[in-house]
């Protein structure tokens, strides 16, 4: 089994990268939330932590090995918990994480079926069922601020632009910034602009920001 890969990231292309590992070259299939910082590291060492399963193809007759990558183990074992709902399966939850675990994690805790059916092949049933399912078993997921707010009794309701806030101070983070740097920009960005309607945009402009300063 191979539980952990580093190398150098060649390509990120179709929720697929490429690591360049001495002569070999690895495909690792990566969640869509960890795309826009692994598209600034092209060409760096970068490191996963990896689940390695079959695939099974034409009706099963015959498997491909696979891996899936994730940029801490925190990320990998919430997808091990999330893949224990039932009719979510490797593909389905790659597909689904376009958003950060700790998010995720927030909507579950907080009942929110609404938003996990926002998620790309999450219908209102799966939603329902994830919430049902993963109640009491994502906690240690949330964001420090997170976890806080609801370990004191508090129901999140963070508006949009917040709710992207702790994403793209994770996502700044990968990319080696301080916490207290990264806070910074994203709460400068948002001071300018609070109806940013993704991390994703988020990060972009925090960093234009940064590159200002």
């Amino acid at each position: 089994m191979i539980g952990r890969i580093t190398g150098t990231l060649l390509t990120v292309e179709n929720g697929t990268a490429e690591i360049g590992v001495g002569s070999f070259v690895y495909e690792v299939s990566v969640p869509g939330y960890d795309i826009p910082s692994l598209s600034m590291q092209i060409g760096a060492d970068v490191g996963f932590f990896t689940l390695h399963y079959l695939e099974g193809q034409g009706q099963g007759s015959s498997f491909i090995p696979k891996l899936i990558g994730f940029q801490s183990k925190s990320d990998r074992d919430f997808f091990e918990v999330f893949t224990t709902v039932k009719g979510i399966g490797n593909r389905k939850a790659l597909r689904a994480l376009q958003t950060p675990p700790s998010r995720i994690a927030e909507a579950i805790v907080n009942q929110d079926p609404k938003f996990l059916a926002t998620l790309p092949e999450i219908g209102k049933r799966t939603a329902e069922s994830i919430v049902v399912e993963l109640k009491g078993k994502v906690d240690s997921f949330l964001s420090n601020t997170r976890r806080g707010s609801n370990s004191a009794g508090a129901v999140s309701h963070a508006t949009p632009a917040h709710a992207f806030a702790e994403d793209a101070v994770l996502v700044l983070l990968q990319l080696g910034e301080n916490r207290i740097t990264a806070h910074g920009l994203v709460e400068r960005v948002l001071a300018v602009d609070p109806e940013i309607a993704s991390a994703q945009i988020l990060v972009t402009k925090a960093l234009r920001l940064r590159g200002s300063v």
